[in-house]
């Protein structure tokens, strides 16, 4: 405990090593009374030191563009530029197709349900006709009737 306390009070700076990473180090710089004090030490990444190998991954993915290379990559950006709007507008005029399928047929069973709509109206105006004109032609025939009788007794009794 005593140690601790000295520690707290005389605090010397002193550099060591607390940790040490694959691509970091971290050094404790000094302690204060207000608190501790770290540096941390990041290692590049081609760092050619002796405890650390250098990864072959690295090395092999280090080589430059060609001009071609960059050309075939654009190249092929453009191709799936232009294949991607072809299929856009593919799906477009799909979409414009059906809209116009849709509103053909809605159009069409309204044009159906019109002209039945018509020719019911029609029927039952026939019917209507027909039916107003048998009334009124049984109408004159009973009046006939009646006018016709009265003479019939007139004559019948001009003949006693």
């Amino acid at each position: 405990m005593l140690s601790l306390i000295c520690s707290c009070l005389y605090s010397q700076p002193h550099l060591q090593t607390i940790s040490h990473f694959e691509d970091m180090e971290v050094k404790s710089l000094n302690k204060r009374t207000s608190g501790q004090a770290f540096e941390i030490i990041l290692n590049s990444p081609t760092d050619l030191s002796p405890d650390r190998p250098q990864s072959l991954y690295l090395a092999a993915h280090k080589k430059k563009p060609s001009l071609e290379n960059l050309q075939k990559k654009l190249d092929a950006a453009e191709e799936r530029r232009r294949s991607l709007e072809k299929q856009i507008l593919k799906q477009l005029s799909e979409k414009r197709e059906h809209e116009r399928e849709v509103l053909n047929k809605a159009h069409e069973v309204n044009n159906n349900y019109s002209r039945l709509a018509e020719e019911k109206l029609k029927h039952k105006m026939e019917l209507s006709y027909e039916n107003r004109t048998a009334q009124l032609t049984a109408l004159k025939q009973r009046l006939r009737e009646k006018v016709s009788l009265p003479s019939v007794f007139v004559l019948f009794l001009h003949m006693v």
